[in-house]
């Protein structure tokens, strides 16, 4: 059934809504969870810290396709609120044939950038050829991977978040069915896993362009069109808080990696590595949730209707704590039994990984709010601000905290450094919020006080 995104939702059904885009962004995690799960428990560490290392290469450039679906997706949502669905598919079009488009250029680019910058992270000999083979094979269905976040946000804004949930499933189960086939079976290590995850990107990015090609029950149709070099340039500055935050985070786990491999050596690799895997499936709850109620906020953006756009910006700041209290409770209790379902074969590892994961999971109290600051203002069509929230959240505050906090603290020092990041960033976006809040809607204005008598 196609959602009326111009009605009054209650929390109920403000999470029925976002729930599949949530489910959507868990599967998604799950891609490199069962990559990881899979390298690590039948080639081993040192291969597993190799798959780290160079899959945050490979986001840099698949953050593209976050880039143009946010950023397009608000822009779209906001012309239907105004009362042009033509003109939303025109720009529907345009941007989705664009993003194809630049996947192709950037798979391109990846292939001369793979090797230089995984010898830059420290990969060398064995470990550096394992990243190639990881490399190499992921860069095949780049355009695939770059289509598979586009349609994610577009499926949102299209009345139909169900159907991105099962295009992920089908996708997801086909790489877990194939890293058991590649990996357990046949034995080919990393770059089995490479060929499991390139099989259901590609699969993930195939369905929807043949869904939306053919008629069909969503508010959403590919169709032809013009390249409108304004609306694709807006779309993309809009969206960038989204790539800036990937490509933030892909660049902020390389230089864990970096001081990791010379503090702790590959063990510290291997832990970040199942940190990292679970905090990548916790987070997509609240990028989830912020990717599938921010059409909703754009709509209502776009209609003027200030009312409720205030509902939902409060039952999302409930979402936003409550969540990353749940959250951090459960990664705290956790963390030893999901610990060892990775690395339950080295004792010293475990108890490293343990320790470390608890410490991290701290930052998941002030995550959610930070992760839907972000997206509030790409939603009301202000990515500079977003942008600028990521950018300090993902980059400036944790990559400061990485360098500094080790001198400090010794090794300990880098697991603290995310929950510190996380803080800082969540002062940064509550200023945001206050400032600009009433200005866009989402935030009553202030109410003048009286004027004092004149003495």
């Amino acid at each position: 059934m196609l959602v009326d995104m111009s009605k009054h939702l209650t929390m109920g059904q403000l999470l029925k809504y976002a729930l599949p885009s949530i489910a959507t962004m868990i599967f998604l995690s799950l891609y490199v969870v069962v990559d990881g799960l899979f390298v690590s428990n039948f080639a081993g560490s040192r291969a597993l810290a190799a798959v780290n290392i160079v899959y945050p290469v490979l986001m840099v450039f698949g953050s593209a396709g976050f880039m143009i679906g946010t950023g397009g997706s608000a822009i779209v949502a906001k012309t239907r609120g105004e009362g042009d669905d033509a003109r939303a598919n025109r720009y529907f079009s345009m941007l989705v044939y664009g993003a194809f488009l630049l996947g192709i250029v950037l798979m391109a680019c990846g292939y001369a950038m793979v090797d230089p910058l995984c010898r830059l992270m420290g990969a060398q000999g064995e470990m550096l050829e394992l990243c190639r083979q990881y490399g190499y094979v992921g860069l095949v269905s780049l355009p695939f991977f770059v289509l598979q976040y586009v349609f994610q946000s577009f499926f949102v804004t299209a009345g139909k978040p169900q159907i991105g949930l099962y295009v992920i499933v089908a996708a997801g189960v086909t790489n877990m069915v194939l890293d058991a086939l590649f990996i357990g079976v046949f034995g080919w290590g990393v770059a089995g896993a490479a060929a499991a995850t390139a099989a259901g990107e590609v699969l993930g990015g195939t369905i929807p362009l043949l869904y939306f090609f053919r008629k069909n029950a969503s508010y959403l149709r590919l169709g032809r069109t013009s390249f409108e070099g304004r609306v694709f340039g807006k779309a993309c500055a809009n969206g960038s808080s989204e790539m800036v935050g990937n490509i933030a985070m892909s660049v902020v786990s390389m230089l864990f990696n970096f001081q990791l491999l010379r503090l702790v050596g590959e063990d510290g690799v291997a832990a970040y590595s199942v940190i990292m895997y679970v905090a990548m499936v916790f987070g997509a709850v609240f990028i989830g949730y912020s990717m599938g109620t921010s059409p909703l906020m754009s709509y209502q953006f776009g209609a003027h209707n200030r009312v409720e756009q205030q509902s939902i910006f409060r039952k999302s700041v409930g979402f936003s704590f409550a969540g990353g209290v749940v959250m951090c409770l459960v990664a705290q209790v956790a963390a030893r039994p999901l610990s060892e379902v990775f690395v339950g074969y080295d004792a010293e590892l475990l108890d490293m990984t343990v320790t470390a994961f608890q410490i991290y999971a701290l930052m998941y109290l002030p995550m959610g709010f930070c992760v839907y600051a972000s997206g509030l203002f790409t939603a009301v069509n202000n990515g500079l601000v977003s942008a600028l929230i990521s950018l300090l959240r993902t980059f400036v505050f944790e990559a400061g905290a990485v360098l500094l906090l080790p001198v400090a603290f010794g090794a300990n020092g880098i697991w603290f450094a995310t929950p510190v990041a996380e803080l800082a960033a969540l002062v940064v976006a509550c200023v945001f919020v206050l400032v600009f809040g009433s200005h866009y809607g989402f935030l009553k204005p202030r109410k003048k006080g009286k004027a004092r008598p004149a003495c």
